[in-house]
Protein backbone atom coordinates (compact mmCIF):
# COMPACT_ATOMS: atom_id res chain seq x y z
CA UNK A 1 0.00 0.00 0.00
CA UNK A 2 1.42 3.15 -1.01
CA UNK A 3 0.97 7.03 -0.36
CA UNK A 4 2.68 10.31 -2.82
CA UNK A 5 4.66 12.82 -1.68
CA UNK A 6 5.18 15.47 -3.87
CA UNK A 7 7.94 18.00 -3.12
CA UNK A 8 8.22 21.23 -5.56
CA UNK A 9 7.04 19.57 -8.35
CA UNK A 10 7.50 21.96 -11.76
CA UNK A 11 6.50 20.86 -15.03
CA UNK A 12 6.82 22.33 -18.22
CA UNK A 13 4.76 22.10 -21.83
CA UNK A 14 7.64 23.47 -24.00
CA UNK A 15 7.56 26.82 -22.91
CA UNK A 16 4.86 26.93 -20.82
CA UNK A 17 4.64 26.02 -17.45
CA UNK A 18 1.88 23.66 -16.37
CA UNK A 19 2.64 23.44 -12.57
CA UNK A 20 4.09 25.25 -10.78
CA UNK A 21 6.04 24.49 -7.10
CA UNK A 22 3.45 21.55 -5.59
CA UNK A 23 3.46 20.11 -2.97
CA UNK A 24 1.05 17.51 -1.46
CA UNK A 25 1.20 14.34 0.52
CA UNK A 26 -1.98 12.18 -0.43
CA UNK A 27 -1.95 9.33 2.24
CA UNK A 28 -2.91 5.91 1.78
CA UNK A 29 -6.32 4.34 2.24
CA UNK A 30 -8.03 7.77 1.50
CA UNK A 31 -9.56 9.62 -1.69
CA UNK A 32 -8.26 12.60 -2.64
CA UNK A 33 -10.40 14.87 -4.55
CA UNK A 34 -8.74 17.02 -6.57
CA UNK A 35 -10.40 20.62 -8.18
CA UNK A 36 -10.31 23.71 -9.66
CA UNK A 37 -11.27 25.36 -12.89
CA UNK A 38 -10.52 23.71 -16.26
CA UNK A 39 -6.77 24.36 -17.27
CA UNK A 40 -5.36 24.29 -13.94
CA UNK A 41 -2.74 21.71 -13.81
CA UNK A 42 -5.54 18.58 -12.16
CA UNK A 43 -4.83 16.38 -15.01
CA UNK A 44 -1.28 16.98 -15.35
CA UNK A 45 -0.49 16.28 -11.62
CA UNK A 46 -2.63 13.14 -12.18
CA UNK A 47 -0.28 12.18 -15.26
CA UNK A 48 3.13 12.76 -13.60
CA UNK A 49 2.29 10.01 -10.79
CA UNK A 50 2.30 7.37 -13.69
CA UNK A 51 4.31 9.27 -15.67
CA UNK A 52 1.90 9.38 -18.65
CA UNK A 53 3.41 12.91 -19.53
CA UNK A 54 6.47 11.28 -21.12
CA UNK A 55 4.86 10.98 -24.10
CA UNK A 56 3.80 14.19 -24.53
CA UNK A 57 6.85 16.19 -26.72
CA UNK A 58 8.98 18.84 -25.15
CA UNK A 59 7.17 18.25 -21.45
CA UNK A 60 10.32 18.63 -18.81
CA UNK A 61 9.63 18.19 -15.27
CA UNK A 62 11.81 19.13 -11.87
CA UNK A 63 11.19 17.88 -8.31
CA UNK A 64 10.24 15.05 -6.61
CA UNK A 65 7.38 12.32 -6.57
CA UNK A 66 8.06 9.87 -3.69
CA UNK A 67 6.31 6.35 -4.03
CA UNK A 68 7.55 3.46 -2.04
CA UNK A 69 10.86 5.37 -1.46
CA UNK A 70 11.33 5.75 -5.08
CA UNK A 71 11.49 9.19 -6.58
CA UNK A 72 9.68 8.52 -9.62
CA UNK A 73 10.82 11.25 -11.35
CA UNK A 74 13.94 9.40 -12.12
CA UNK A 75 15.40 8.22 -15.32
CA UNK A 76 15.92 5.21 -13.84
CA UNK A 77 11.97 4.42 -13.01
CA UNK A 78 11.07 1.18 -14.56
CA UNK A 79 7.76 2.99 -16.15
CA UNK A 80 6.46 -0.56 -16.79
CA UNK A 81 6.97 -0.92 -13.07
CA UNK A 82 5.59 2.23 -12.32
CA UNK A 83 2.28 1.84 -14.66
CA UNK A 84 1.14 -1.99 -12.94
CA UNK A 85 2.05 -0.16 -9.82
CA UNK A 86 0.01 3.23 -10.37
CA UNK A 87 -3.72 2.25 -12.35
CA UNK A 88 -5.48 5.29 -14.43
CA UNK A 89 -9.47 5.12 -15.32
CA UNK A 90 -10.34 7.60 -17.72
CA UNK A 91 -13.12 10.10 -18.37
CA UNK A 92 -14.75 8.26 -20.84
CA UNK A 93 -13.99 4.25 -20.10
CA UNK A 94 -11.97 2.42 -22.68
CA UNK A 95 -12.48 -1.13 -22.31
CA UNK A 96 -10.22 -3.03 -25.44
CA UNK A 97 -12.79 -4.68 -28.44
CA UNK A 98 -12.49 -8.06 -27.15
CA UNK A 99 -14.42 -9.83 -24.50
CA UNK A 100 -15.29 -9.06 -20.98
CA UNK A 101 -12.90 -12.35 -19.81
CA UNK A 102 -9.78 -11.12 -22.13
CA UNK A 103 -10.12 -7.26 -21.08
CA UNK A 104 -9.70 -7.92 -17.31
CA UNK A 105 -7.13 -11.07 -17.96
CA UNK A 106 -4.94 -8.72 -20.73
CA UNK A 107 -2.81 -6.99 -17.84
CA UNK A 108 -2.46 -10.69 -16.60
CA UNK A 109 -1.04 -11.40 -19.27
CA UNK A 110 1.28 -8.91 -20.19
CA UNK A 111 2.87 -8.52 -16.49
CA UNK A 112 2.89 -12.21 -15.48
CA UNK A 113 3.92 -15.49 -17.57
CA UNK A 114 2.56 -19.08 -17.20
CA UNK A 115 -0.64 -18.36 -15.75
CA UNK A 116 -2.76 -21.43 -15.87
CA UNK A 117 -6.52 -21.24 -17.10
CA UNK A 118 -7.55 -21.49 -13.16
CA UNK A 119 -5.49 -19.12 -12.14
CA UNK A 120 -6.71 -16.38 -14.67
CA UNK A 121 -10.47 -17.68 -13.65
CA UNK A 122 -10.26 -17.33 -10.38
CA UNK A 123 -8.50 -13.22 -10.92
CA UNK A 124 -11.81 -12.04 -13.47
CA UNK A 125 -14.00 -13.71 -10.71
CA UNK A 126 -12.64 -11.77 -8.24
CA UNK A 127 -11.56 -8.73 -9.99
CA UNK A 128 -15.19 -8.55 -10.92
CA UNK A 129 -16.76 -9.42 -7.15
CA UNK A 130 -14.62 -5.94 -6.34
CA UNK A 131 -16.18 -3.38 -8.59
CA UNK A 132 -19.71 -5.22 -8.35
CA UNK A 133 -19.74 -6.75 -11.50
CA UNK A 134 -19.24 -10.67 -10.82
CA UNK A 135 -23.34 -11.71 -10.51
CA UNK A 136 -24.25 -9.37 -13.75
CA UNK A 137 -21.54 -10.81 -15.61
CA UNK A 138 -20.56 -14.28 -14.83
CA UNK A 139 -22.50 -15.66 -17.50
CA UNK A 140 -21.51 -13.21 -20.35
CA UNK A 141 -18.23 -13.78 -19.92
CA UNK A 142 -17.55 -14.26 -23.31
CA UNK A 143 -19.54 -11.40 -24.78
CA UNK A 144 -18.00 -8.40 -25.73
CA UNK A 145 -17.03 -5.68 -23.59
CA UNK A 146 -17.87 -3.25 -26.05
CA UNK A 147 -22.22 -4.51 -25.53
CA UNK A 148 -22.26 -3.29 -21.76
CA UNK A 149 -23.61 0.23 -20.09
CA UNK A 150 -21.24 3.36 -19.69
CA UNK A 151 -21.38 2.09 -15.79
CA UNK A 152 -20.48 -1.40 -16.57
CA UNK A 153 -17.55 -0.55 -19.10
CA UNK A 154 -16.34 2.48 -16.58
CA UNK A 155 -16.24 -0.33 -13.31
CA UNK A 156 -15.10 -3.54 -16.13
CA UNK A 157 -12.09 -0.45 -16.70
CA UNK A 158 -11.65 -0.43 -12.89
CA UNK A 159 -11.75 -4.13 -12.55
CA UNK A 160 -8.76 -4.78 -15.37
CA UNK A 161 -7.11 -2.32 -13.01
CA UNK A 162 -7.37 -4.81 -10.27
CA UNK A 163 -6.54 -7.62 -12.04
CA UNK A 164 -3.10 -6.44 -12.28
CA UNK A 165 -3.21 -5.63 -8.14
CA UNK A 166 -2.03 -1.81 -8.31
CA UNK A 167 -1.52 -0.10 -5.08
CA UNK A 168 -2.86 3.43 -6.63
CA UNK A 169 -6.16 4.02 -8.43
CA UNK A 170 -6.14 7.75 -10.43
CA UNK A 171 -9.71 8.46 -12.01
CA UNK A 172 -9.92 11.52 -14.06
CA UNK A 173 -13.37 12.83 -14.38
CA UNK A 174 -14.34 9.36 -13.92
CA UNK A 175 -18.26 9.96 -13.65
CA UNK A 176 -18.58 13.01 -15.98
CA UNK A 177 -20.19 10.20 -19.02
CA UNK A 178 -22.70 8.72 -16.49
CA UNK A 179 -26.21 9.92 -15.11
CA UNK A 180 -27.00 10.73 -11.81
CA UNK A 181 -28.41 7.27 -10.54
CA UNK A 182 -24.77 5.35 -12.44
CA UNK A 183 -22.56 8.10 -10.63
CA UNK A 184 -23.93 7.22 -7.10
CA UNK A 185 -23.30 3.59 -8.09
CA UNK A 186 -19.55 4.53 -9.24
CA UNK A 187 -19.00 6.64 -5.85
CA UNK A 188 -20.26 3.96 -3.77
CA UNK A 189 -17.72 1.87 -5.39
CA UNK A 190 -14.74 4.16 -4.69
CA UNK A 191 -15.53 4.01 -1.03
CA UNK A 192 -15.56 0.14 -1.12
CA UNK A 193 -12.22 0.75 -3.08
CA UNK A 194 -10.34 2.98 -0.73
CA UNK A 195 -9.99 0.19 1.79
CA UNK A 196 -7.33 -1.46 -0.66
CA UNK A 197 -6.22 1.78 -2.77
CA UNK A 198 -5.13 5.07 -2.49
CA UNK A 199 -7.34 6.90 -4.88
CA UNK A 200 -6.92 10.21 -6.38
CA UNK A 201 -9.76 11.67 -8.30
CA UNK A 202 -9.86 14.84 -10.77
CA UNK A 203 -13.76 16.28 -10.51
CA UNK A 204 -15.26 19.32 -12.00
CA UNK A 205 -17.91 18.31 -9.69
CA UNK A 206 -17.15 19.90 -6.01
CA UNK A 207 -20.63 17.89 -5.08
CA UNK A 208 -18.90 14.98 -5.85
CA UNK A 209 -15.48 16.15 -4.15
CA UNK A 210 -17.00 16.79 -0.86
CA UNK A 211 -19.24 13.25 -0.68
CA UNK A 212 -16.76 10.99 -1.80
CA UNK A 213 -13.02 12.53 -0.93
CA UNK A 214 -11.29 12.31 2.24
CA UNK A 215 -8.98 15.06 0.99
CA UNK A 216 -9.22 17.52 -1.41
CA UNK A 217 -6.41 19.63 -3.32
CA UNK A 218 -7.63 23.08 -5.12
CA UNK A 219 -5.49 24.01 -8.05
CA UNK A 220 -5.34 27.21 -9.84
CA UNK A 221 -3.53 28.49 -12.86
CA UNK A 222 -1.01 25.66 -11.81
CA UNK A 223 -0.47 26.40 -8.01
CA UNK A 224 -2.09 24.30 -5.48
CA UNK A 225 -3.88 27.04 -3.69
CA UNK A 226 -4.87 24.74 -1.00
CA UNK A 227 -4.98 21.12 0.60
CA UNK A 228 -6.20 19.36 3.29
CA UNK A 229 -9.19 17.74 4.63
CA UNK A 230 -11.72 17.69 2.46
CA UNK A 231 -14.47 19.07 5.22
CA UNK A 232 -12.01 22.07 6.27
CA UNK A 233 -11.30 23.27 2.60
CA UNK A 234 -15.51 23.46 2.18
CA UNK A 235 -16.55 24.78 5.36
CA UNK A 236 -12.96 26.34 6.83
CA UNK A 237 -10.93 27.43 3.21
CA UNK A 238 -7.91 29.05 4.46
CA UNK A 239 -7.48 30.67 1.33
CA UNK A 240 -9.56 33.46 -0.67
CA UNK A 241 -9.38 31.95 -3.76
CA UNK A 242 -10.27 28.66 -2.28
CA UNK A 243 -13.12 30.25 -0.72
CA UNK A 244 -14.34 31.79 -3.92
CA UNK A 245 -14.44 28.90 -6.01
CA UNK A 246 -16.24 26.87 -3.81
CA UNK A 247 -18.80 29.35 -3.35
CA UNK A 248 -18.93 30.25 -7.35
CA UNK A 249 -17.62 33.42 -7.11
CA UNK A 250 -14.53 32.25 -9.39
CA UNK A 251 -14.68 30.23 -12.62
Amino acid sequence: MADILVNNLNLWYADFQALIGVKAHFTQKQITAMIGPSGCGKSTLLRVFNRMNDLIEGVRVEGEVIIDAENIISDKTDLVGLRKKVGMVFQRPNPFPLSIYENIVFGQKVHAEGLTKLKLNEIVEDSLKSVLLWDELKDKLNKSALSLSLEQKQRLCIARLIAVKPEILLMDEPCSTLDPQATSRIEELMRELKNNYTIIIVTHNMQQAARVSDQTGFMLLGELVEFGKTEDIFTRPKDKRTEDYITGRYG
